[in-house]
């Protein structure tokens, strides 16, 4: 879909749930990650995740644009547009679009432990992804000095 197509989709959504024109731009932006889209509100641009459509079909685009508008319009009638405000849920269920995305990706990938802080007296093992300087700190269960170790995977 080319952002020509979302516009003219958008512009349809708009007028047919809504009864309310949409008058600026909407626009795919490849850069945003951990949300499905956004209102801007100095320009009052929507910029959406194409990635959203790629991994999660119409439907779910649908539901992140009609949240999109749902900010849009309530924001141009001065309204209460911000996620806690009573308009915009009222508003959002009235609509049925969604209230959160569903997660692209395979998210964050997460580190595995490589680092392992282990208490000279006690034995207990703190793991840790990051390194870090055990001289600076001591056991908390029985305050004795750490002793780094690097793992092996």
């Amino acid at each position: 879909m080319t952002d020509t197509e979302l516009q003219m989709l958008v512009e349809q959504i708009s007028s047919e749930f809504f009864a309310k024109p949409f008058r600026h731009q909407a626009r795919f932006n490849s850069r945003l990650r951990t949300t499905g889209g956004r209102y801007l509100l100095r320009s009052h641009d929507i910029e959406l995740n194409p990635k959203h459509l790629q991994e999660h079909g119409v439907e779910e685009l649908i539901a992140i644009i009609k949240h999109e508008l749902c900010h849009y319009h309530l924001h141009i009638e001065k309204r209460g547009y911000r996620h806690a405000d009573r308009d915009f849920q009222l508003l959002l269920r009235h609509v049925g679009g969604s209230r959160y995305c569903q997660q692209v990706g395979s998210g964050r990938t997460t580190l595995p432990y490589r680092y392992e802080l282990v208490c000279k007296e006690c034995g207990m093992s703190y793991k840790r992804k990051r390194k870090m300087n055990p001289s600076r700190y001591r056991c908390g269960r029985c305050k004795g000095k750490l002793l780094l170790r690097e793992l092996t995977m």
